[in-house]
């Protein structure tokens, strides 16, 4: 989960103009792809699978649960960033009526 909300606010850092809605979105098929890359093998990814960086950034098997875990986390990024900045949630709202 942790994984999933660092995604989350490093994507809310590189592109601040997105709003949060398709920050989260974008953050979703990211993470959602990344965990159906673990489905994939070949004998150089698996390697890189067996070192702690390719354990950190692929991770080593699918789970359709570290799926949900991922929305959850960044369901939970949305509701911080909310609380945190309040007036950002209103302007995208009044912002999308016009």
């Amino acid at each position: 989960m942790l994984w999933a909300l660092m995604i989350y606010w490093i994507v809310s850092a590189f592109l601040p103009s997105l709003r949060l809605i398709p920050g989260a979105l974008l953050t979703v098929g990211i993470t959602t792809a990344v965990e159906f890359f673990k489905l994939y093998h070949s004998p150089a990814i698996d390697a890189f699978r067996l070192t702690l960086p390719g354990v950190l950034l692929l991770g080593r098997f699918f789970s359709a649960w570290d799926i949900l875990a991922y929305w959850l986390a960044i369901l939970a990024g949305i509701v911080i960033d909310m609380r945190i900045h309040p007036s950002t949630m209103k302007a995208s709202t009044l912002t999308s009526r016009k």
